[in-house]
């Protein structure tokens, strides 16, 4: 794609061109507001070699762009610690709100081509992180994002040329780094590399070849390339992909009214298994920081069920330097302006680390469905996608639980009675609890089906019996005890 690529003449002069990028630019920013009245997240990457001329594009395109409606990334400088994170987590947290536009100084191509290249991936996880990559241009596409990937391209001689007069002086000289100088020794390396992961990602969004060598003709393409796609996107509408589904292994789950809610544990019981399991997941915690192994416990489950408590009792032994509890409740504005995983991928926890969602993601299939939060394409859709994100999350070795916090509609009316009537614990109900109740039948079918369709062995679902919080504690436990240390055993 690269090697033979040929870069057409377009016939026209410099000052054409500048004419033209001109009135590029006039249609750029005369229909910025129209952006955001169609609700459009415009995400522009630009990926290329070394000293191609990225940054002089991107300081181009955004030159006349109102610095309101535009956001630069720049993979260069993205912390050390991002290396604590999966993948895909420093783009899916720098994905645009609707309206706006991000504009991407390398992104997850130069990512995996550093990786593989320097030998910190193996091709097993290469390849597992260009599936993720496929998938996330594809959840995009689906989820009404336009995404514009420019590549900018220049010939060993050129680069080398360039890599040399930017050394020379001493105002330049810190733009270039070793990496840069690895490139060029091994370009026909990485032009391969970078061939190979084009190849396999421009399905969803195709990549564009930009001359490097000639400013001009680069950013006049850029900018035509940019207004034609937001032109199409404004005359055709937002995109909003159908359902699909991948083949994934899953565990066969039993319907809610088969679960049998009458286990219990004495008061004995519990108090005795308690402490040795919290004594016990404390010391595991300690050798899971040393393994650098992430942790996501997920918890969801009916109004009034005992997840509180629950996660107290699970809390309580871990320190709280390497554990963090996320309430999830209604998106903020700029959450709900993002891709619905968005706001979890900016609660994922370090390696190392335990995170605990009291609610997740799992919302775009119980409560966005149900209260008409978001289109039927939107979850039905979202059982792939979240099955994604969480193979996603265990290939970056991450160990992910999740719990339905189970009881039936008898346990809920007494307990959400108790709490109205006891003053101390009226803050715990809620109007909106009161209207769930009411839909308890649509909520079962829910829930039913989202444990059948996402309980996949990497990542299966665990009900608990919660009509007698005590034993629903003590199970939680156990699970975690007996998973953590099959992590440590790997």
């Amino acid at each position: 794609m690269l090697k033979d690529h040929i870069f057409e003449d377009d016939g026209l002069s410099k000052e054409e061109r500048k004419e033209k990028i001109s009135e590029l630019q006039d249609y750029l920013s005369g229909n910025l507001q129209r952006l955001t009245t169609e609700k459009l997240p415009v995400l522009v990457l630009v990926e290329g070699y070394s000293a191609a001329g990225k940054g002089t594009l991107i300081n181009k395109l955004i030159s006349e762009i109102d610095p309101r409606y535009c956001t630069v990334f720049n993979y260069e400088a993205l912390p050390i610690e991002e290396r604590r994170y999966p993948y895909l987590h420093p783009f899916f947290c720098a994905l645009p709100e609707e309206g706006k536009i991000q504009f991407m100084d390398l992104g997850w191509m130069e990512d995996a081509v550093r990786n593989r290249l320097s030998g910190d991936w193996d091709a097993r996880r290469y390849r597992q992180n260009v599936l993720s990559a496929r998938r996330f241009e594809r959840q995009l596409k689906n989820n009404g994002y336009l995404v514009i990937k420019l590549f900018m391209a220049i010939d060993r001689e050129t680069q080398k040329e360039r890599l040399d007069n930017l050394r020379k002086k001493e105002s330049t000289a810190w733009r270039v780094d070793a990496h840069d100088l690895r490139q060029n020794v091994k370009f026909d390396e990485v032009t391969k590399a970078y061939d190979d992961f084009m190849q396999e990602t421009g399905e969803s969004f195709p990549w564009h070849i930009l001359d490097g060598s000639n400013s001009s003709k680069a950013s006049y393409n850029a900018f035509r390339i940019i207004t034609d796609a937001i032109r199409d996107t404004f005359a055709s509408g937002k995109y909003n992909g159908a359902p699909y589904e991948e083949e994934f292994p899953l565990v066969e789950m039993p319907k809610l009214k088969d679960v049998d809610l009458s286990l219990s544990l004495t008061q004995e019981e519990y108090k005795k298994e308690l402490k040795r399991l919290q004594d016990s997941i404390e010391q595991l915690q300690y050798k899971i920081k040393r393994k650098n192994i992430p942790v996501i416990i997920a918890y969801e489950g009916w109004d009034a069920a005992g997840k509180g408590g629950n996660i107290k009792r699970l809390a309580y032994p871990l320190d709280p330097r390497g554990m963090k509890v996320h309430p999830i409740g209604s998106p903020e504005p700029h959450e709900k302006a993002r891709h619905f995983l968005y706001r979890f991928y900016t609660r994922l926890p370090e390696t190392g680390c335990f995170a605990i969602f009291d609610r997740t993601w799992y919302g775009r299939v119980m409560v966005e469905r149900l209260e008409g939060f978001c289109t039927e394409n939107d979850w039905k859709r979202a059982y792939n996608e979240i099955n994604e994100f969480e193979e996603d999350m265990v290939n970056w070795g991450a160990l992910v639980l999740k719990f339905w916090i189970d009881i039936d509609s008898d346990t809920q009316l007494q307990r959400f009675q108790d709490r109205q009537n006891t003053p101390e614990k009226q803050w715990k109900i809620t109007d909106e609890d009161w209207r769930n109740r009411d839909k308890w039948d649509q909520y079962e079918v829910a829930v039913d089906e989202m444990l059948e369709k996402t309980s996949t062995k990497f990542a299966p679902w665990h009900i608990i019996e919660s009509v007698d919080k005590k034993y629903a504690r003590i199970k939680v436990l156990r699970i975690v005890e007996e998973a953590l240390t099959k992590a440590l055993n790997k």
